[in-house]
């Protein structure tokens, strides 16, 4: 789920950075061809996105700087006619409609059907030599115009990155009508300059519009490439989606592979080779990303190696816990424990003692750990005490499912083997109450309410790097042995692209 953010803030910029020409990349000897995360953009993502292209192409010609167009022709009885345009603006702009294809031979073709403009400026223009002698006159203009752009974006590769090449492109004039002045009536002036201004307008505007389509694309790519690095990296932990080989590029999907490594600390761990298959994805979603079972283990081991798989309980979080149900025996064991100490004054820490080992099956997520839980007592004005020491080998099976912007972790299964047991209260073990109690507790309240923490703390993670600001739509997360899959359609949030747009342009 982490890697849905970037592919949902462009356009035709979104499908670039999911793919490359198959021949730009000179990829590394195994096992760095090894893949462990891949992504797969469908079709239907194509159509949705394609409706965000007129924003793009509307902030091309906004942004486009068209320069002054000056020249001269000789005509009969006029003698040499200079000219120059200058001040050129765009002024109602509109787009008919929109068509992308994707297609085998690395590209990505969008056609844009009918754009209409409306640019504005001044006319310039003297006649027989009086150019030289400042004898000339200026006129507004206004040139209506209807146009078809042709877009055919070819996918290019530097440092294992995606880059768009926009450079072929085509822009068809229907329709390109000079007024002068406000005047809509043909008169010898605007039939004079129509003829031999038209063509060298064509040109700059062909080479202006496309110049900044092309850096339009290259900017939302930076700054996708920018947001997708933030999101796959917390501190010192970090996700290498770097390309890993060359991409698939089908009629109906873009599918990119990536390295999937992670870094910790400079230390980045080594895939073996990888078990997916393009069978394994279909195109009936939008948006699908596969992810190793590799991959996932390694994020566990650095989140270990960084001490983050730590948990404190105190006040009413342990009181829930330790007060699960209202019996004889549970209130018993509790005294024997606490012996009196409140819960404000108590705190439970609970810390993992060896790296997780994940396992993904169909049944779900497969972690086995050794884990510590230690109770202290804060008595006032004393040094805390050790009320209760345990080490415990846990195998719990969870499934992850995502709904309301929040990733939920439920426990379907778990066991407990006890391998340390040390109560202040009861230091010869032998009350088999509190054992019992205690283990009953772990199973029933302590392991949910853990996969509860990590859950919500994943979920902060996620928002923090701007996740909950798009709209995911019915996301499925199947593990199968070996590797789990995501897969979702998603509404595309014209807002954040007209943000960019108001702060980048």
């Amino acid at each position: 789920m982490c890697w849905a953010g970037r592919v949902m803030l462009g356009t035709f910029s979104t499908w670039l950075v999911l793919a490359h020409a198959a021949a730009a990349c000179e990829f590394g000897p195994f096992p760095y061809r090894a893949t462990g995360i891949v992504c797969r953009m469908t079709k239907p993502a194509a159509l949705l996105l394609n409706q965000e292209t007129a924003q793009v192409i509307q902030a091309a010609f906004r942004n486009a700087k068209f320069p002054n167009i000056t020249g001269e022709r000789s005509m009969r009885l006029l003698g040499r006619v200079a000219y120059g345009l200058s001040n050129i603006q765009v002024n109602d702009l509109s787009i008919e409609r929109s068509e992308v294809e994707i297609k085998e031979d690395n590209a990505i073709h969008i056609s844009i059907k009918n754009v209409t403009a409306l640019f504005k400026g001044t006319l310039t223009y003297g006649y027989a030599g009086a150019w030289f002698l400042q004898l000339f006159h200026s006129v507004d203009f206004e040139i209506e115009s209807s146009i078809d752009l042709q877009l055919n974006i070819n996918l290019l590769c530097q440092k294992d990155q995606v880059t768009p090449d926009a450079s072929d492109c085509y822009l068809a004039f229907h329709k390109l009508t000079l007024h002068l002045q406000g005047d809509k009536q043909p008169g010898w002036l605007k039939q004079l300059f129509t003829d031999f201004i038209s063509f060298t307008l064509k040109l700059v505007l062909k080479r202006e519009v496309c110049k900044e389509i092309n850096a339009v694309a290259q900017t939302l790519t930076n700054f996708i490439l920018e947001l997708a690095a933030n999101f796959v990296q917390d501190k010192d932990i970090i996700v290498d989606i770097s390309l890993s080989s060359d991409p698939v590029i089908k009629a109906g999907y873009i599918e990119s592979h990536h390295k999937g490594l992670v870094v910790y600390k400079n230390h980045s761990s080594v895939l073996s080779d990888s078990v997916f298959s393009p069978s394994l994805l279909t195109e009936s979603r939008m948006l699908y990303f596969w992810l190793s079972e590799h991959s996932l283990g390694s994020l566990a081991a650095a989140a270990f190696s960084d001490g983050r798989l730590l948990l404190n309980l105190r006040g009413e979080k342990l009181q829930e816990l330790f007060e699960m149900e209202d019996t004889e025996a549970q209130r018993k064991a509790v005294q024997t424990i606490f012996q009196g100490t409140s819960y404000n004054d108590s705190v439970a820490k609970v810390w993992s003692l060896t790296q997780p080992r994940i396992s993904l099956q169909p049944e779900g997520t497969v972690v086995r750990s050794s884990v510590a839980v230690e109770v202290s007592t804060l008595p006032a004005g004393e040094e805390p005490l050790v009320a209760l020491y345990m080490e415990k080998e846990i195998t719990v099976t969870i499934q992850a499912t995502y709904a309301e912007k929040k990733l939920i972790l439920q426990p379907v299964d778990s066991s407990i083997e006890t391998k340390v047991f040390k109560c202040t209260a009861d230091p010869s073990g032998e009350d088999p109450s509190i054992q019992s109690f205690l283990q009953n507790m772990i199973l029933v309240a302590g392991i949910p309410e853990v996969t509860s923490r990590i859950g919500s703390a994943l979920t902060s993670l996620m928002n923090s790097k701007r996740l909950d600001l798009f709209d995911i739509i019915n996301p499925e997360i199947i593990t199968r042995k070996g590797y789990v899959i995501v897969q979702l359609d998603f509404g595309f949030p014209s807002h954040l692209l007209l943000k960019f747009f108001e702060k980048s342009l």
